[in-house]
C-alpha cells in the first residue's frame, strides 16, 4: 500500500512510468510543445462515478476559453547554476521556471474567477494534501472572487510508481459540501485513477457543481475518462519535481517544475 498525501503513485500523488532500465533513459527534446487547454463543464448530478460525471457534461452548454500554445523550455542544470543547489547536482533540468508557472497561476486565476463570478456563496477549494498545497495556495490569491478551503488525505493500493486506483480516506473533509461549487486543485495528473475515484467519492455528496483544475497533466491521463475543467500546462512523460511535487518527501521546496539525474533513483 502506497500513502497517498499528494500524488497518485509514490507516497504521494504522483504516477510515473520509471521502471527499470528504461528509468530516464530517455531526454526530454530541448523544445516540447506544451497547450494550454481550459474548459469548464457545468453542475454533476448526485450519482456517483465518473461516468455520471461525464453524462451530466455532456448535452449542456460547457464554456469553452481560448487555447493557447506556448513552448516549454528545457533547461539543463550544466548550463543554469541555480538549479536547486541545496540538493547537490540531484537535479537534471527545469522543466518550468518559477517566473512561468508564477504567470501561469495568476491566468487559471483569472479564468475561475470569471467561470465562478455569479455563483452564490463562496467557491470551495478542495485539494489532495502534500502535493499541490503550494499551488493551491498560489491559486488562491490569483481568484479574484472568495473562495475556502478543504484538504483531503487518501492513500492508494500499488508500487511506489504507479496506482491501482483502488483507495482509502485518510483524512476526510471536514464539512459537507452539498449544493457547494466545488473546485478540485489538483499539482499533477498522472495517471488520473485516483482523480477518477475522487470526482466518483466527491459527486456522491451532492455538490452543486464539481469540476477539477490541475497544473500539470501527462499524456497518461487522457486515457481516464475524467472531465478536466483547466489545465495549466501538459507536460512530457517524465518524473518530475519540485513546486510541491516530491520524490521520497524530498524536492517539495525548489521553486521551479523539473527532472531528477537517474542516479537520485539507484542510490
Amino acid at each position: 500500500m502506497t500513502s497517498l498525501g499528494d500524488r497518485e503513485a509514490r507516497a504521494d500523488h504522483h504516477h510515473a512510468d520509471i521502471a527499470g532500465s528504461c528509468l530516464f533513459d530517455r531526454r526530454v527534446s530541448a523544445i516540447a510543445h506544451v497547450s494550454v487547454v481550459a474548459y469548464f463543464v457545468n453542475k454533476v448530478t448526485r450519482q456517483s462515478g465518473c461516468a455520471a460525471c461525464a453524462r451530466a457534461a455532456r448535452g449542456r452548454s460547457a464554456w469553452r476559453a481560448r487555447v493557447l500554445h506556448g513552448t516549454l523550455s528545457v533547461v539543463t542544470c550544466e548550463q543554469d547554476q541555480a538549479c536547486g543547489e541545496q540538493y547537490s547536482g540531484d537535479v537534471k533540468s527545469v522543466l518550468l521556471t518559477e517566473e512561468q508557472i508564477r504567470a501561469k497561476t495568476q491566468e487559471l486565476g483569472a479564468a475561475i474567477g470569471e467561470k465562478y463570478r455569479d455563483i452564490e456563496g463562496d467557491l470551495l477549494l478542495v485539494t489532495v494534501l502534500k502535493g499541490a498545497v503550494m499551488f493551491v495556495s498560489d491559486l488562491a490569491r490569483a481568484i479574484p472572487i472568495p473562495t475556502q478551503m478543504e484538504f483531503m488525505a487518501v492513500s492508494s493500493y500499488g508500487s511506489a510508481t504507479s496506482s491501482s486506483g483502488v483507495v482509502r480516506i485518510l483524512k476526510d473533509l471536514d464539512r459537507d459540501i452539498q449544493n457547494l461549487d466545488v473546485l478540485i486543485v489538483e499539482d499533477i495528473i498522472d495517471s488520473g485513477l485516483t482523480l477518477s475515484w475522487l470526482m466518483r467519492n466527491l459527486a456522491s455528496r451532492g455538490p452543486r457543481s464539481l469540476n477539477v483544475v490541475s497544473l500539470l497533466r501527462k499524456p497518461e491521463a487522457k486515457k481516464v475518462d475524467v472531465d478536466v475543467a483547466l489545465v495549466g500546462f501538459e507536460i512530457p512523460n517524465e518524473f518530475v519535481v519540485g513546486y510541491g511535487l516530491d520524490y521520497g518527501e524530498r524536492y517539495r521546496d525548489l521553486p521551479f517544475i523539473g527532472t531528477l539525474h537517474p542516479r537520485v533513483y539507484t542510490d
